[in-house]
């Protein structure tokens, strides 16, 4: 069976603040890595209420010094907020503490508004420059080198694993030719997943940090007791890439019994296009549903997500899905 892994945005709820976002964070990282789980990364995001993963080294900081042994890393770092150099002290340092277990994911959207990406660049205009600033900051992972004028430390010479992420073909492409291993951000964007992922198992190429290709695919999970029950939870998420497209993105709503008083007919098609790569039900609809998109895509690692409103159902959801991974594993 492949490797389920988890992806956390630090949800900030109605009623609740960063702070138990961060607590609820680590919970759930240490229930991930009790259930076997084998990563646990966090998104950058800004200027968005409902999200409390902006500092999304230093959370992960925290996260790593609560737990032992399960993998904790970026899913991703926008680069384009960030020069490479900074990008490598920090993950080197984060390295350094936790050797053995630092993702560094890296993503070329801001991952905010234009006003906000503005605000995070300041002297920096874009993503054009992604493929070179990637190639950077791969350079300050080698070890040093006598003469060499700028290095990272620390960084130099520190193993962090860099995935590259994207829901288009770009990150793909660019993947499989420096022969890293690609996440795609198919649990909200996937219309180009398996174009993505065929253009990027045909092109790969072999590398020092790589020798055969390595996809791994989001996937939206919501489980609970009852098909009726995961339905409703599941609403939350629908709520919030509404309030996202109405321009009012705000704290993460509680679900509620009828989503289709709160959409539009184009909302409608919109989130549910968004969200196409969802599995939600009981144990048994989830099991299955697992089952069929692992079939479907083949990828070599499941990063689940679940935009729970009420912590304990998030931790439930986890449990169930991980008992379906035990059940297809065994079968």
């Amino acid at each position: 069976m492949i490797p389920f892994s988890i992806l956390d945005l630090a949800p900030v709820t109605e009623g609740s603040d960063a702070s138990q976002a961060f607590r609820n964070t680590l919970d759930l990282a240490r229930l991930g890595e009790q259930l076997g789980y084998r990563r646990y990364w966090l998104a950058e995001h800004h200027n968005m209420p409902g999200i409390a993963s902006a500092a999304t080294a230093v959370l992960i900081g925290h996260v790593a010094a609560g737990t032992s042994t399960i993998r904790v890393g970026a899913g991703g770092i926008m680069l384009p907020n960030h020069s490479p150099l900074q990008v490598a002290e920090a993950f080197g340092t984060l390295a350094s503490l936790h050797p053995g277990r630092i993702d560094l994911g890296l993503g070329r959207a801001p991952g905010t508004d234009q006003a906000t990406a503005r605000a995070l660049r300041r002297y920096f205009d874009g993503a054009d420059s992604f493929p070179q600033d990637v190639l950077e900051l791969l350079a300050y992972f080698e070890p040093a080198v006598a003469g060499q004028q700028v290095r990272a430390v620390p960084g130099a010479g520190v193993e962090v694993p860099v995935w590259l992420l994207g829901s288009s073909l770009f990150s793909a492409k660019l993947s499989a030719q420096l022969g890293l291993p690609f996440a795609f951000a198919s649990h909200f964007a996937p219309d180009a997943m398996d174009e993505a992922l065929a253009l990027y198992r045909c092109d790969f190429q072999p590398s020092a940090r790589l020798q055969q290709p390595y996809a791994m695919l989001g996937l939206n999970v919501v489980a609970a007791d009852s098909d009726a029950e995961a339905r409703r939870l599941f609403t939350t998420q629908q709520q919030s890439f509404i309030n996202l497209r109405r321009g009012r993105p705000g704290l993460i709503p509680p679900p509620i019994d009828d989503i289709e008083a709160y959409w539009t007919p184009p909302e409608k098609l919109m989130v549910e296009r968004a969200l196409a790569c969802a599995v939600v039900g009981d144990a048994a609809t989830v099991e299955q549903g697992i089952a069929a998109f692992i079939g479907r895509h083949r990828p070599d690692e499941l990063l689940l997500t679940a935009n729970v409103f009420e912590h304990g159902a998030r931790r439930r959801s986890f449990e169930l899905a991980a008992a379906a991974r035990d059940r297809l594993q065994a079968a």
